[in-house]
């Protein structure tokens, strides 16, 4: 044990409880063998009574239908099935790149290991900002404090020694992150075993369903009850007057999987595939795919100043007393604080340190009182010879309130109003002119081991320390250029009004009005929907503060996306419909966040926006052209069943429909997609979309009983005829109406489709118009047709497109779908 303690576990050992126990994932699903991930497929109930209706034609001797059928099902489950492999495969090699790490000490050395690989016995090494990747329990700790409310509800940080004798005091909880200091810690427990993970399996704990999800869900639902009601009455009118029960069953199953939007899940998997793929080449690596299409229909961003409108280069510029005037006393402090400070890694605190190297040898650290975003400032005690000094650090309106004493030439004096004036205003006008303002002071105090922050009162005010970061030369133009896309930019940041307004002024960024946390905290939640409407900067906001503005917004019908890098800007991240990190930022972040950019950019942001919104697009595309033609199929089979003495299609016909029109749809994640469809956020309306099925169903009906008038009472074709007649027109009417939908200009003279879309269409057209006249055709009980009842089908079908472009510009007038 005291050996692991020092040199961690050996990889050989490693490896053996990696095998043994499995690795440190929570409520991870095991995966499937390849046979049986390919299985798999075949639960989907249509595939079931697919199944179940193969074995009955076997058993009453129909053995033609039953091959047939049972080949269609094969071949389409292995469709689905290589679609689907081929789409998680690129998703996991995506997802590879923003892996979590840990360090630990495996035969002797510090290594970074994926957090996966994690086992008991591990000797980890944990600093400020990193996640608890297991349950462990601390060796060494140095000023450790870390955050545990996931697990235990505690608000605050908590401080973890080894010195102490309770058990939780030195107990690490996976799910917890580090505010400050550095340890290492011995895992213990890993995986589902861990405290969180028996919460995770407790709540069955799942991801909340995106704005997409949910809309995708209510449209599942309505296709369900609609399909239910049409397929119950042609089965049942079907057996009532023809007395055929098995024949009609089938027609009824036939016409069920025909109507069915089934490649909808596969669609959208692909689709946001291909979306992710084209993402990451834009810089923005997606973790979740269900975020693109909300990433998409996003129409706020929320965002901090550091790093988006400004360079992320912080420097110190200036360190001054209370007038203003240049004093080296501030510098040393404010050094010494950042020197021993152990917690978050901080481009302010880096500033400092690079600016100028101060003689600090005298000094030795006592004791430290982490930074928290509730108090935002942060306590060093320092000891020279014998006397010790609380330094303290932070913003300046809260480093004031507690300073009762000011230090003026050297000499210490009470800090009255007139001297309080002064030194707010000197601190108004650094903020005018864009710096970053801390403030420092100081405070004699007796040497012990621990200090609390109630020691952080009648300190004296030292002074002010200056930083600027420039603005952005290009952000101008990007902001505007999301604007474009019709996204409000709202800055949320921990500064204070004075410093982001001037930034947000050099950036071009229109201000509409400007909210401080102290005021949002005065609010009621109606009164703050409103607020965060008319405002665009949030300043001086805390964690829950940003959190509330959040839910505000999205309370109002907005799609919000938040923008974060900090280990404050976790809880706001999972609270946004699309929680966006970089790949620099702290652990806790990034596992927080639905989209990681490679760098913190605006510009890769709006690309990857632009993208989100083409997936939506194509999304958007197959369920309007499932609307436009299988609802018109199936209206059609329930009306041609009152008056034909026979079935308009055969069962094995419809599904050989079926399994050719699906085959043509799966080259629509590929298409182009109109710059007018991704200048604003399209997002899921319901109503829309069935007034979309009314109208555009019924005009395909109307075409199919045309092409039942035509071909049985004019030129009263037998029923094979007939048959073969209707799956022509059908096939091509359901396959080809994809160019008129995908747009909303004149098809391939101002839009042009993907040469895949356009090469899939007319290869399953085509295969499907030369089965009749192929020896295929009677396994299908087809027949060949004339030339001229091919001419007054292809006529049909041309006037059925024809139809449908004037009704969609006629839609588009007065739906915006």
């Amino acid at each position: 044990m005291e050996k692991t303690k020092r040199l961690g576990l050996s990889s050989i050992e490693a490896q053996k409880l990696l095998k043994q126990n499995g690795p440190n994932l929570l409520v991870k699903k095991k995966e499937l063998h390849f046979i049986l991930q390919v299985l798999s497929h075949f639960k989907n109930p249509l595939i079931i009574i697919l199944l179940i209706a193969t074995a009955v034609s076997a058993a009453i001797g129909e053995l033609t239908d039953a091959t047939i059928i049972a080949c269609m099902i094969l071949f389409g489950v292995i469709l689905d099935f290589a679609q689907e492999y081929s789409a998680n495969k690129a998703l996991q090699k995506l997802l590879a790149t923003v892996q979590t790490k840990a360090t630990v000490i495996r035969d002797g050395f510090r290594k970074d290991i994926a957090v996966s690989k994690l086992v008991v016995g591990d000797l980890i090494i944990l600093s400020s900002g990193d996640m608890v990747p297991a349950d462990a329990q601390l060796v060494e700790a140095e000023d450790f404090f870390v955050n545990q409310s996931a697990i235990t509800g505690e608000s605050f940080p908590v401080e973890k020694t080894v010195n102490s004798d309770k058990t939780t005091d030195q107990q690490l909880y996976s799910g917890s992150n580090v505010v400050s200091g550095s340890a290492k810690a011995l895992i213990t427990k890993t995986g589902n075993d861990t405290e969180f993970g028996k919460i995770a399996q407790d709540l069955s704990e799942s991801d909340s369903q995106s704005e997409f999800e949910k809309g995708a869900t209510k449209f599942g639902y309505f296709l369900m009850k609609t399909i239910f009601v049409l397929v119950v009455f042609i089965f049942f009118f079907n057996s009532l007057f023809r007395h055929d029960y098995l024949q009609s069953f089938m027609f009824g199953l036939a016409i069920a999987v025909g109507i069915t939007p089934e490649l909808l899940p596969m669609i959208m998997a692909i689709t946001m595939t291909v979306g992710s793929k084209k993402m990451y080449k834009k810089g923005v690596i997606v973790k979740k795919l269900s975020a693109i299409p909300d990433f998409g229909s996003m129409n706020i961003l929320c965002t901090d100043k550091t790093g988006t409108l400004t360079e992320n280069k912080i420097r110190l510029v200036q360190y001054s007393n209370y007038n203003g005037e240049k004093d080296e006393g501030v510098l040393l402090y404010a050094y010494l604080n950042s020197y021993f400070q152990t917690g978050i890694v901080n481009p302010l605190d880096d500033a400092v340190l690079s600016y100028k190297h101060e003689k600090i040898a005298e000094f030795s650290k006592v004791e430290e009182i982490p930074y928290d975003f509730f108090r935002k400032r942060l306590s060093i005690a320092v000891k020279r010879h014998n006397s010790c000094t609380l330094i303290t650090k932070g913003a300046p309106e809260e480093i004031i309130k507690y300073c009762t004493t000011i230090k003026v030439k050297d000499e210490v004096i009470t800090l009255n109003n007139e001297l309080k004036k002064t030194l707010q205003k000197t601190y108004h006008d650094l903020s005018s002119q864009g710096f970053r303002v801390l403030s420092v002071s100081s405070k004699s105090v007796a040497e012990k081991k621990e200090y609390s922050i109630s020691e952080e009162k009648n300190m004296t005010f030292e002074g002010f320390v200056s930083f600027l970061d420039n603005a952005k030369k290009d952000v101008k133009d990007v902001l505007l250029e999301i604007k474009n896309l019709g996204i409000a930019v709202k800055i949320i940041t921990g500064d204070n009004e004075l410093v982001t307004q001037k930034i947000c002024q050099d950036v071009g960024l229109e201000i509409k009005g400007i909210l401080k946390g102290e005021e949002l905290d005065k609010m009621t939640e109606p009164a703050l929907k409103v607020q965060v409407q008319h405002n665009n900067i949030f300043a001086r906001c805390s964690p829950e503060q940003k959190n509330r503005i959040i839910n505000a917004l999205k309370a109002d019908g907005n799609v919000v996306g938040y923008m974060g890098d900090g280990i404050n800007d976790a809880p706001s991240l999972k609270s946004a419909d699309v929680g966006i990190s970089v790949e620099s930022a702290v652990d806790v972040t990034k596992e927080s966040a639905d989209m990681v950019l490679t760098k913190k950019s605006l510009g890769d942001l709006k690309d990857g926006i632009i993208e989100g919104r083409k997936t939506f697009a194509n999304t958007m595309k197959y369920i309007m052209m499932a609307l436009s033609s299988n609802f018109g199929n199936m209206f059609s089979a329930a009306g041609a069943i009152l008056f034909l003495p026979y079935l308009p299609m055969l069962p094995i016909q419809i599904l050989l429909n079926d399994l050719i029109y699906d085959s043509s749809q799966i080259a629509i994640p590929y298409d182009n997609v109109d710059p007018e469809l991704i200048k604003t956020g399209r997002r899921w309306d319901l109503k829309a979309v069935k007034k979309f099925m009314y109208l555009f169903g019924p005009i395909s009906s109307i075409y199919d009983f045309a092409t039942f008038f035509l071909f049985f009472f004019v030129l009263q074709s037998p029923a094979h005829v007939f048959q073969t007649c209707w799956f022509l027109e059908s096939l091509a009417t359901q396959t080809l109406i994809i160019h008129i939908i995908r747009t909303r200009k004149i098809p391939f003279i101002q839009s042009r489709p993907s040469k895949w879309l356009v090469l899939s269409s007319l290869v399953c057209v085509s295969i499907g118009w030369i089965i009749p006249f192929s020896p295929l055709g009677p396994l299908f009980k087809f027949s060949p047709l004339p030339g001229k009842y091919l001419l007054m089908i292809a006529g049909l079908v041309i006037l059925y497109l024809c139809t449908v472009e004037i009704a969609k510009r006629l839609f588009y007038k007065r739906v915006n779908l």
